[in-house]
């Protein structure tokens, strides 16, 4: 469901908007660019709605993803500024947040379809690749209680394990067989966790704006939570390689190889990283079940998505991955 131009229009009257349009992208929440005066000067502005008539809670809580990225703006981690705010009267008038906007472009190597959507080549991409994880080792080298966010409650390693197993009891379980033994030796075989850090939760290069080999900002924080920091390692690293999906790809034989974007990380968080094949193990469970839940929506709705029935033959192959890394 879209909102209501004129109503959204109202509210923002104070920034005095110009050329508010839908920004492509995004399903947890409605995004819009336009242009507003801030303090007295005209910049672009990314706007950022829950959707209407629904509880705005869990991805859905935009106000929790922008009181985030205020705590984060005084971090080395690259995020967007955020620049107002309205709780609205959900559900019929959604909470909404102004930020600004960021220059850079978005490209998921592995799964982007036009190989020259962003401009970039293989080597600025690798580069790029490298960036993120360091990155990404900012975000965890923030202290959650530096920040405000000590009384945030910790999502244990069998808390992810326990969501990803409810979402593929609600699939086809031709889609992912084998799921629950995967489940079982996720259980049986959790390592020590590390310290508690603020977890992105979708942390892949399709979630960073860059420009050239430089990540610009990290956005898309719907999901982002405190827990072991290596869950969002383990994520980016699954989706940082080829093996995972083998979808064709220019980009597949140019990407640093996921040991190497791991010391990257290590490198610079400065600390030791253990037990990531487990972690690994748990990102194409995730990714499983993720993939399990989009097909399932898309084959409800009258058009296929060749997407998802690509990635419907590859969920076997990815379960089976998880299996191989955790055992």
């Amino acid at each position: 469901m879209d909102v209501d131009f004129n109503l959204l229009g109202a509210r923002l009257a104070d920034l005095q908007p110009v050329g508010l349009r839908p920004l492509v992208g995004g399903a947890s929440s409605l995004s819009y660019v336009a242009t507003a005066t801030v303090e007295g000067a005209a910049r672009r502005v990314v706007v950022k709605v829950a959707p209407p008539g629904l509880a705005p809670v869990r991805n859905r809580d935009v106000l929790r993803q922008a009181a985030l990225l205020r705590r984060l703006a005084a971090t080395d981690v690259p995020v967007p500024t955020v620049l107002w705010e309205d709780a609205g009267d959900p559900p019929e008038v959604p909470p909404v947040f102004v930020m600004s906007f960021v220059e850079g472009t978005s490209l998921e190597p592995l799964f982007d379809d036009d190989p020259g959507a962003a401009g970039d080549e293989t080597t600025v991409v690798a580069e790029r690749m490298r960036d993120a994880a360091r990155v990404l080792a900012a975000l965890h080298a923030v202290e959650p209680a530096a920040i405000g966010l000590g009384a945030e409650p910790v999502v244990s390693l069998g808390a992810e394990v326990a969501r990803w197993s409810r979402a593929l009891g609600t699939v086809d379980p031709a889609l992912a067989p084998g799921w629950e033994k995967v489940a079982d030796s996720l259980a049986a075989t959790e390592p020590p966790a590390m310290e508690p850090a603020i977890i992105h939760g979708d942390y892949r290069l399709g979630n960073l704006l860059a420009t050239g080999p430089s990540v610009t900002a990290l956005i898309d924080w719907e999901i982002w939570s405190v827990g072991d920091p290596r869950v969002d390692l383990g994520w980016f690293l699954i989706n940082a390689d080829p093996a995972t999906y083998r979808r064709p790809s220019r980009y597949a034989g140019a990407l640093p190889a996921p040991d190497e974007l791991a010391a990257t990380y290590a490198d610079r968080l400065g600390v030791r990283v253990a037990a990531l094949d487990w972690f690994r193990a748990l990102a194409c469970f995730k990714s499983a079940a993720t993939w399990s839940l989009i097909i399932k929506h898309a084959r409800r709705r009258p058009t296929p998505d060749r997407t998802a029935e690509e990635m419907a033959g590859a969920l076997g192959g990815l379960v089976a991955r998880a299996a191989e890394l955790v055992g």
